[in-house]
């Protein structure tokens, strides 16, 4: 089942008025007080018309989930609750559906809130357009061009902790079905005054602090930077820190969002260079230094900041340092350098940060522009979002807030006209009689500043480039001189003699009129903002770097395209700026976001209706509901007006059937509502008073609340039916069910009646048959008990003669069995420990248990034994078997033997698989080693000692050369037939073997080994395993080995040696081969 749709309209549940062109009464302290008791309620969105306001909360609220999204998508503008997402869904259709390109103008002071919003409406238009892999990534670089933005852009002002900076207009392209291809970002006036000198309590732009602070030590060092911001004179302390902001984090948000965006590496490490050389700029120093001629020159203090600039930057150092103390004007085609002083020189190193800094902002917007446009050429659909500074009203005010001002002047004109139109536009087309509307025109202020003869940014261009001494002062006569007459203009030096007195006006400023009311500006600096002036050494100098990003910043460098003309001023170009911006906006449908400040406190539900009520005056709110409502108040299409009015005419309730034109005129004929209240367009009613909609509402509500009490009425009356014959049929079914209990229960009664007889009666008979049986059963145990006892005193006579006669036996086996018992029960708890080893034994309480005494201790030892032995692994169990095979075959027979018992029998005493040496040995043996081992091989004619490697497999003896590793001899096991020994404490012995076999050619092998009692041991059990007998050892001083065709006697003796403890060997005869033993 399909889910109901449920609708709401702008006209329910409402907290205040959610449209201010239905406030009544209009004032400004009304349209004040509605906006605040929404506010109060977290309803930060109202409108006028299409228009929304938007008042900033400053803190998260629930209302921008997905679910949201899905609310105000494909509906109505006026279908639900005001909302930023409102206005972002009927922009996006129009441009998707109708085919017109729309512009989204977002506008309020610094804090309102703008740079969210228009986060806001990107977020909206990506979650709403199409899906698909090349479209989420537009999407993504799209939104994510706002981090590095903001970064370069943004600062924390009194007023706003991410205050934008700059002007930015972004167009967002997109194809015939509504999927966004790509975009163009325009950035307007960056204030990179604001990279040498923050207000108190204002920071710098946000990539200084978040570079500072984020940044790798690696990265830090190879930017020749240091953490503490307090070693950088660009850098204000007061407020380095911003509650909230954690800068390291957001660094990292930046170079991610850059990566996204199609930054490169060396790209991304560019910026990061030059943003380094911006801030340690700063840091240079000068000192004045007189000349000869008596002209003071400046000289830079600490050169190392210098060369760490020229490092990063690759610049010539000397041609650095020269430009901040020289400067070359060049005139037609003679050049003149002149000094710079102390002054000039910070002038000018300040001037090349600046200009460095916009420069860099205005190629990262390039930058961005080439990763984001559309690729495809088909024409494209528009919507442009303009994130621009609001009206500034500061207590001192500068150039900056003047060309700010102008062009709020701009866009205020532009929004007036095209409501008007929009306005005039509806009423033509839906055939409503157009009445005129009085309006302030502000005009009559641009002209005032754009007029290219007479106006404000004419004479400054003008008074910037004549000749002779130019200073804001002559700027301020000359202002004097053209515009005192002019009625927005003030000025206390004019020839208006209406200000001569006025003391709130100083003699060095000017007041203008603005639509949003009087600004008083400073004339202090304007013609220096104006001229924004570089010199041309540094303009050199920075083309000339190593640096390929700093070298493209300025292109007017080149000396092979020097051009002697004039840039133009700041004020002309930010002019032109606007123009294009103006003609641009003109040509798209525009829709407004207006953004207010509740309070300067930046907190959370705080209203300050002063600062607020400043606001509606400057952005022009209450003339704005003025002409929305100067005509009709309030307009709805007719189909909407049928079904949310048609419940107060009999004639159109429930269903109309007609047109809903028909139906309306029906419905406003009956409820008799004045023809001069209402007209009929040719697709809406349009009404003319506020009053008369409320009067609608006000029957609906009467009207709803009728409905529903006829509703209740009819659904208690049906409720009641349908319980009562609900009841009826549970009577029905609960007078059958206890009828038939009845009966199944007097059922019961009769049928327990007759068990119970039955069971009588059955008892009666049992217990008689009973009683018969256990008469009979008395009368056989009787006749069994007399015979009983007659058999049992027969007995008893006989036992007596038989017990007389063995009576003392009896006593003596019931007195030994009562001995044996408590000697094993003793035995149980006096049991040693399950230690083989363990000799204690219990002594025995009798002589006559000496032998029982000593099996039960052969039997225990057996099985601790057996529970010792049963916790070996197969591994231990070999080497136990091995060290009993030796005992059995050596002990009390040699004298080495008890020194062998503690050594472990390891085999493998040279680790030829691991030891590159013997890799050779290793690849001709293909058999498992068992010993591995180096014996000394005693020679056969002098009885000298060969070092030489044992090996035994299990089928092979083999002896290899110990430093070549090449085998020498191979014996097979079968050809070993004796082994022989001395008794006594030495290594050596002679290996058998079969006479006639190939190995016995040259005789029997005598060797001398450390480990002679595992080597014998192993052969024997190795040969006794693949040969299936037993290998025969003998142990004597005296054994013959036969050597070639000779058999030679081995003797042993006892003797001194001169090597201490170690036998030696020595031939006498041909006969004979003695052994000295120590």
């Amino acid at each position: 089942m399909a889910k109901m749709e449920v609708k709401s309209s702008l006209l329910d549940n409402m907290i205040g008025v959610g449209d201010m062109v239905l406030l009544e009464p209009l004032n400004e302290e009304t349209f004040i007080d509605n906006l605040k008791k929404r506010f109060d309620h977290n309803e930060i969105y109202t409108y006028i018309g299409s228009v929304v306001i938007s008042v900033n909360p400053y803190r998260s609220l629930p209302i921008y989930s997905p679910e949201k999204v899905e609310d105000y998508r494909n509906r109505n503008f006026y279908e639900l609750s005001p909302h930023i997402f409102a206005l972002s869904d009927e922009a996006y259709r129009s441009l998707r559906d109708q085919d017109k390109d729309q512009c989204i103008l977002i506008t309020g002071e610094s804090g309102a809130g703008k740079t969210e919003a228009s986060k806001l409406v990107m977020s909206y238009v990506a979650a709403v357009c199409g899906k698909g892999a090349e479209v989420n990534q537009v999407k993504e670089q799209l939104l994510q061009s706002n981090p590095v933005l903001e970064a370069f852009g943004n600062a924390k002002t009194v007023r706003n902790d991410n205050s934008s900076r700059f002007g930015k207009y972004m167009d967002i392209e997109f194809d015939f079905k509504g999927d966004p291809l790509g975009g163009v970002i325009s950035n307007y006036l960056l204030e990179k005054s604001r990279v040498v000198k923050q207000p108190r309590g204002e920071r710098n732009f946000h990539v200084f602090y978040q570079l500072l602070s984020g940044a790798s030590e690696e990265l830090l060092h190879k930017l020749k930077l240091e953490r503490d911001f307090s070693r950088y004179n660009y850098l204000s302390l007061d407020s380095a820190k911003v509650n909230g902001v954690d800068d390291a984090a957001n660094f990292r948000t930046v170079r991610n969002a850059m990566q996204i965006v199609g930054f490169l590496d060396h790209e991304a490490e560019s910026v990061l260079e030059v943003v380094a050389a911006v801030l340690k700029l700063g840091n240079i120093e000068f000192k004045p230094e007189s000349r000869v001629n008596g002209l003071d020159e400046s000289k830079i203090k600490d050169k190392n900041e210098l060369k760490e600039i020229c490092e990063l930057t690759s610049i010539d150092q000397v041609v650095l340092e020269r430009a901040f103390s020289f400067r070359t004007v060049e005139a037609k085609q003679e050049k003149v350098s002149t000094t710079l002083n102390v002054a000039q020189a910070y002038y000018a190193r300040d001037a090349l940060a600046k200009n460095l800094y916009s420069r860099l902002f205005s190629w990262l917007v390039n930058r961005i522009n080439e990763s984001i446009k559309a690729q495809t050429k088909v024409r494209k659909k528009v919507m442009g979002v303009l994130d621009i500074y609001g009206f500034e009203i500061f207590e001192d005010n500068s150039f900056e807030q003047f060309i700010i001002n102008y062009c709020n002047e701009k866009l205020q004109q532009i929004f007036i006209e095209l409501t008007l139109k929009e306005e005039q536009e509806e009423y033509i087309r839906e055939d409503i009689e157009w009445t005129h509307i009085d309006y302030f025109n502000n005009a009559v202020i641009c002209d005032l500043i754009e007029n290219n003869t007479n106006g404000i940014l004419a004479m400054l261009d003008e008074e910037c480039l004549r000749p002779g001494t130019v200073t804001d002062e002559t700027f301020l006569e000359k202002l004097n001189q053209v515009c005192a007459t002019h009625q927005h203009f003030e000025s206390r030096m004019s020839k208006c003699s209406r200000f001569l007195n006025d003391t709130t006006l100083p003699h060095s400023c000017f007041r203008i009129q603005h639509y949003a009311g009087k600004v008083l500006y400073q004339v202090e600096g304007f013609v220096d903002k104006n001229n924004d002036l570089l010199y041309r050494d540094l303009s050199q100098a920075m083309w000339k770097a190593g640096h390929a990003l700093i070298n493209s910043l300025f292109p007017e460098g080149n000396p092979a395209k020097v051009n002697l003309k004039r840039p133009p001023t700041a004020g002309s170009q930010f002019k032109a700026s606007v123009a294009t911006l103006m003609k641009n906006l003109q040509t798209k449908n525009p829709n407004y976001i207006r953004c207010i400040k509740p309070n300067d406190k930046k907190a959370a539900h705080i209203f300050s209706e002063s600062l607020v009520c400043h606001q509606i005056r400057y952005l022009g709110l209450l003339e704005n509901v003025r002409v929305r409502r100067a005509g009709y108040a309030f307009r709805q299409a007719y189909e909407p007006c049928l079904e949310r009015y048609k419940m107060l005419c009999k004639q159109t309730w429930p269903h109309w059937k007609g047109p809903a034109r028909s139906g309306v005129e029906v419905l406003f004929n009956e409820l008799e509502i004045p023809v001069e209240e209402y007209s009929f367009g040719r697709s809406k009613i349009f009404i003319r008073n506020p009053r008369t909609l409320f009067q609608l509402e006000d029957l609906r509500k009467q009207r709803l609340e009728d409905l529903a009490t006829l509703i209740q009425k009819i659904y208690r009356g049906w409720k009641c039916r349908t319980r009562f014959l609900l009841m009826k049929r549970s009577q029905v079914v609960i007078a059958a069910w206890y009828r038939r209990y009845a009966q199944q229960k007097r059922y019961q009664q009769i049928k327990s009646s007759a068990l119970v007889i039955q069971s009588y009666i059955r008892g009666w008979k049992a217990r008689k048959i009973l009683r018969e049986l256990k008469h009979q059963k008395r009368c056989k145990e009787a006749a069994t008990t007399i015979a009983a006892y007659w058999h049992g005193t027969q007995v008893r006579r006989e036992y007596r003669k038989f017990f007389r006669a063995n009576a003392g036996k009896k006593i003596y086996e019931f007195t030994l069995q009562r001995i044996v018992q408590k000697y094993l029960l003793e035995m149980k708890n006096k049991m040693p420990s399950l230690s083989p080893i363990d000799k204690n034994w219990p002594s025995r309480p009798y002589l006559f248990l000496d032998s029982t005494h000593k099996e039960l201790k052969r039997i225990f030892h057996l099985w601790r034994c057996k529970k010792y032995r049963d916790q070996f692994t197969d591994q231990q169990k070999l080497i136990y078997e091995e060290k009993l095979e030796a005992s059995e075959l050596f002990k009390d027979k040699k004298a080495l033997y008890p020194s062998s018992v503690g050594q472990p029998f390891q085999g493998a005493y040279l680790e030829i698989n691991k030891n590159p040496k013997y890799k050779k040995l290793k690849d001709a043996i293909e058999e498992k080693i068992i010993i591995a081992e180096v014996v000394n091989k005693i020679n056969r004619a002098n009885g000298k000692s060969t070092s030489r490697i044992f090996l035994l497999t299990n089928n092979n003896l083999l002896l290899a050369d110990q430093k070549s590793g090449q085998i020498k001899s191979e014996v097979p096991l079968v050809d070993v037939t004796k082994v022989s020994m001395s008794s006594q404490n030495d290594g050596f012995f002679a290996v058998h073997l079969k006479e006639g076999s190939e190995a016995a050619s040259k005789g029997d092998f005598l060797f001398s080994s450390d480990h002679l009692i595992e080597m014998a041991t192993k052969l024997y059990r190795t040969t006794l395993s693949q040969t299936k007998q037993k290998l025969n050892i003998e142990i004597s001083d005296e054994f013959l080995v036969q050597f070639r065709q000779d058999k030679v006697c081995v003797k042993f003796i006892q003797g001194s040696q001169k090597n201490g403890s170690v036998p030696t060997c020595k031939r006498k005869n041909n006969r004979l081969l003695e052994v000295a033993v120590p």
